[in-house]
């Protein structure tokens, strides 16, 4: 495990933070850093064709070492980690033999990760955790399913009694902005199907996902002495805050679970004369969720006509750009490809937890141009955030479940 443990360690002290202010590929420059170093690592373990583009989308091959015709399948992660948090200076700490108790992450600032409040920590009682020191992000999302597909593709290079088909591998840039497929060349990829390395906790095995929009939402005001404002003051920073209180309450985040849709405000600036407004839109399902967009749009034209005499133009300008859409659909007619890595874990001994994902990957749109493309975990838990966790044995566990699936591919009958 300690291979894993270093491998791991060398991605994630690497600050890959995105941005989504950005209008370059990748959207920040140190996103380079780490890429160069994986095209050096893979080609060093002995991958062939290793490339990387102009937009820093990485791709290489393993070789198939069977004589009959086999599918080309592909493990796809991104190395750029969340702007929500920081993930400059990252200080991983390793816990070994986890006792089940509380872990002191930070002593200066007394942060704490709890089974109290986190219990999936229990679980792992007994295990090694890799966690931060609660200033940082840590990375898992996605440096785990990065460390876990190099792994596997150099297991399988040292073992070449393991037979497989041809196994492509790709890493990109931007996912956690909503752009990590944005720029994927599939026909270069060339599989007939892939897999995301992206999930969480052990067996998750997801091929649903949220429909995506992103809005942005800007609100305009005027400033005048607040001594002599009555009448003529336009506060848009309140203005911003009456919008965000016509949404539903119980359909945020943390109010919603499985199936449930949600509006995520996850930014707003602003002074009096102008006030910016970040959210996203979420839902599985396709109606549900075009009625969502509506709703903004809806708010907003109440907004301006309320203000109209007022301000004499509209006072809020809502922007609400589709970020991607539920796989589900691209993926249920090649469900052959779930069975597989259902398959896997099952012959692992993994219990396989098939759900849907409350988020999205790189498979979502890259399912949509042709590369059909359910999602596989990870291993880690509490993403984004400076409680995030990964429990080494279930990176070993993923490790195992790629191997498997490629060796279930190389079958030469039917599974």
């Amino acid at each position: 495990m300690q291979h894993i443990i270093d491998r791991f360690i060398s991605y994630v002290i690497i600050d890959t933070e995105s941005d989504s202010n950005s209008d370059t590929t990748p959207s920040t420059k140190k996103q380079w850093v780490l890429a160069e170093k994986l095209v050096e690592e893979l080609k060093t373990i002995g991958l062939q064709e290793v490339s990387i583009d102009k937009n820093a989308y990485i791709m290489a091959t393993l070789p198939s070492n069977v004589s009959h015709e086999v599918p080309t399948i592909g493990f796809i992660s991104h190395f750029d980690t969340t702007p929500d948090f920081t993930g400059a200076n990252v200080k991983p700490q390793i816990i070994s033999n986890y006792d089940g108790k509380d872990i002191l992450l930070n002593k200066e600032q007394n942060i704490i990760l709890s089974p109290n409040y986190f219990k999936d920590l229990l679980q792992y009682k007994g295990q090694t955790l890799i966690t931060t020191d609660g200033t940082t992000l840590l990375g898992a999302d996605d440096k785990a399913g990065i460390t876990e597909i190099v792994t596997a593709m150099e297991f399988l290079i040292n073992n070449p009694e393991i037979k497989h088909g041809k196994i492509r591998i790709g890493f990109t840039p931007d996912e956690e902005i909503g752009r990590g497929a944005h720029h994927f060349d599939v026909e270069k990829f060339g599989c007939d199907w892939a897999y995301t390395i992206d999930g969480s906790q052990v067996g998750e095995l997801e091929y649903e996902n949220f429909n995506a929009a992103g809005a942005k939402i800007t609100f305009k005001g005027k400033s005048v002495h607040p001594g002599y404002a009555k009448g003529k003051m336009i506060n848009s920073m309140l203005i911003a805050n009456d919008f965000i209180s016509e949404l539903p309450r119980g359909e945020t985040p943390q109010k919603t679970k499985g199936y449930e849709g949600f509006f995520h405000v996850h930014h707003l600036t602003g002074s009096i004369e102008e006030t910016v407004l970040e959210l996203i839109i979420r839902d599985h399902n396709k109606k549900k969720f075009i009625k969502r967009k509506e709703l903004i749009a809806k708010i907003a034209k109440k907004f301006n006509k309320k203000f109209a005499k007022q301000f004499g133009e509209d006072i809020v300008i809502a922007e609400i750009k589709d970020q991607y859409y539920n796989m589900k659909e691209m993926v249920l007619p090649v469900k052959h490809i779930v069975d597989i890595a259902e398959q896997a874990m099952l012959e692992l001994g993994i219990k396989p937890i098939i759900k849907p994902i409350r988020g999205g990957t790189d498979g979502c749109q890259l399912s949509y141009k042709g590369l059909p493309c359910p999602n596989i975990f990870a291993g880690g838990h509490n993403f984004h955030g400076k409680y995030e966790y990964v429990p080494v044995e279930s990176m070993q566990k993923a490790v195992d479940v790629i191997v498997k699936i490629a060796e279930l591919t190389a079958i030469s009958k039917p599974i």
